[in-house]
């Protein structure tokens, strides 16, 4: 049984004191909104009718008259209630209950009233009528002004806001920017395809093998087929299959799994966009990520340039690019060209890379780069030309058949880009596949599956095609300046939450005594707390029954900290 706050069991008494007055706290009709408060301002008229809906969150009364704030999903806009205008007869109940005890912060309600300037200039709605359209029965997390404007308790716990961002949103309206220009980011990217006359699709998600990409899939179960099935880890080899089947070029926004770790830049759970163009290389692929980024960036924020961190950064083309051979040159002395395994795994150990002996050349270079080189690429770099066991999926590159024809795009030392000159050689793409299959033997997790049918599609022929794959979380969070995935995404991945314990006043007494993080010896805090020895046994044994304190003793003196 969920147990209420005090504010919670008030707020449960309002309802049901609303429903005993025959008044339903959460109608179905319609409400006929006809003006959001962006409108209202942006073309202001004295006297004009309006309907508006949202949340009340402020409200200020003063006997029969009282000042208050909604909230719409534009913005906020000043109200005036007024008993003698809202109660023309004698009844003034609506104002007098309904308003003034019954209705909370937070609750939604629809106004119909006209708009005024107050003597100050504030353009506001004088309100004619007023009716419940949601009863919240839960105290929104808002901040606190003091007299001097001073805030204090801002709902700004990072854990809090990303487990309820719906409370997020509607505390901290400028969140609602950065999903804002995601949308715009989307949207212009789509434009950016759509009017070359390229083709979005839909792909599965549930995958009977999870090709793609280099990665730890999750596993499921169909019930009905007996069979198990991945959550897709990269959408690469079905796009491919339709380039075979005829299409020109095609894109599509992905969303992708990998059970693998969380940190500030990975979420198990993310969007990727995936384009492929028939009759294109990678040099082409360069040129197109570059006009399509620049083009991007103008849409979300008007300009190239943007801020991430201590960085400014931009991305006007063009862009510089460095072979990956010459990256870990430059930065470690190191040249892998021609090394064996184990010249590159000493080589790695060496250089403190932290490496294990199920890591194959490609992935010992791949840890090398990404500890000693990734992060020194501000400025949007491309790097090229991987080795050739960093990439089955890639063709050969013309010129050095130990390299592929691949580029990575860093920015700010992240990848957001990868794009291949595609493999289309059936028999070489099986050879690639199968050292693979060596790797996974070996004890690598992220090796690739042998995907028959795709291989079966190649043999029908594929023309020369050339991919590209960004990481859409992660260019939004550097055309927003958020440092962590979880800003950019509405619902991030999250440990389980932990049980909130409602704790009584002794237990409360206690913690306070011992907040900090301090040691503290037991029979002090036991001394201030002020209890009898029942009340400090007791309240003790649940407050350790709940993990929140720990005591123990520590040179035969018994001493007691928070957990």
């Amino acid at each position: 049984m969920q147990q209420l706050s005090e504010q919670e069991q008030i707020r449960r008494e309002k309802l049901s004191a609303i429903r005993k007055a025959g008044i339903n706290p959460f109608p179905a009709d319609l409400f006929p909104v006809d003006h959001l408060t962006s409108e209202i301002k942006a073309n202001f008229e004295e006297g004009k009718k309006v309907v508006i809906a949202g949340r009340l969150m402020s409200r200020r009364i003063q006997g029969k008259a009282s000042f208050a704030e909604l909230q719409d999903s534009q913005g906020k806009i000043q109200v005036y209630f007024n008993r003698d205008e809202i109660c023309t007869g004698e009844d003034k109940s609506k104002y007098n209950d309904f308003y003034k005890k019954w209705l909370d912060i937070g609750d939604f309600i629809g106004i119909q009233g006209e708009l005024f300037k107050t003597q100050v200039g504030e353009m506001t709605v004088m309100v004619k009528d007023f009716q419940l359209l949601s009863k919240a029965l839960r105290p929104l997390p808002l901040p606190k002004t003091d007299k001097d404007g001073n805030t204090h308790d801002g709902f700004n716990d990072p854990e809090q806001r990303y487990r309820q961002r719906y409370a997020d949103l509607v505390v901290n309206p400028k969140v609602k920017e950065v999903f804002v220009k995601r949308t715009k980011l989307f949207n212009a990217m789509r434009n950016f395809f759509n009017d070359k006359g390229y083709f979005e699709v839909e792909t599965p998600i549930l995958q009977p093998i999870p090709g793609g990409a280099a990665a730890r899939p999750f596993v499921s179960h169909h019930n009905a087929l007996d069979i198990p099935l991945y959550l897709r880890i990269a959408n690469e080899l079905y796009l491919k299959r339709l380039i075979v089947g005829g299409f020109d070029g095609v894109y599509e926004f992905s969303k992708n799994f990998r059970n693998e770790g969380m940190d500030r830049t990975h979420n198990p759970e993310f969007t990727a966009m995936e384009i492929y163009v028939a009759y294109k290389d990678y040099n082409w692929m360069m040129e197109f990520t570059e006009n399509l980024l620049e083009h991007c960036a103008k849409a979300v924020n008007g300009t190239t340039e943007a801020s991430f961190g201590e960085h400014q950064i931009d991305f006007k083309t063009p862009y510089k690019r460095v072979t990956m051979t010459d990256a870990i040159k430059q930065f470690t002395g190191f040249d892998i060209t021609g090394k064996s395994e184990k010249e590159l795994f000493d080589a790695a150990r060496g250089m403190g890379v932290d490496v294990d002996e199920t890591m194959g050349k490609g992935k010992l270079i791949d840890e090398i780069f990404g500890e000693k080189c990734e992060g020194k690429f501000i400025q949007p770099t491309f790097i090229t030309d991987y080795p050739k066991e960093m990439s089955p999926l890639c063709k050969v590159h013309r010129e050095n058949p130990e390299l592929t024809e691949r580029f990575e795009l860093m920015v700010c030392g992240k990848e957001i880009a990868n794009a291949y000159s595609e493999l289309n050689d059936p028999i070489d793409q099986r050879e690639r596949f199968e050292e693979q299959l060596k790797l996974s033997e070996k004890g690598d997790d992220e090796a690739m599956f042998i995907d028959n049918d795709f291989l079966r599609a190649l043999e029908y022929g594929m023309p020369p095609t050339s991919g590209l794959g960004i990481g859409m979380d992660r260019l939004i969070m550097f055309l927003t300046n958020k440092q962590s995935i979880q800003e950019v995404l509405f619902f991030p991945q999250m440990k389980p939450e932990k049980k909130q314990v409602e704790l009584n006043e002794e237990e409360k007494v206690i913690l306070d005594l011992v907040k900090g993080g301090e040691v503290h010896h037991l029979d002090k805090i036991k001394a201030q707390s002020g209890l009898s020895n029942k009340k400090w046994d007791n309240s003790l044994k649940s407050l350790r029954k709940h993990k929140l304190i720990d005591v123990f003793k520590e040179e035969e003196i018994l001493k007691i900290k928070i957990s």
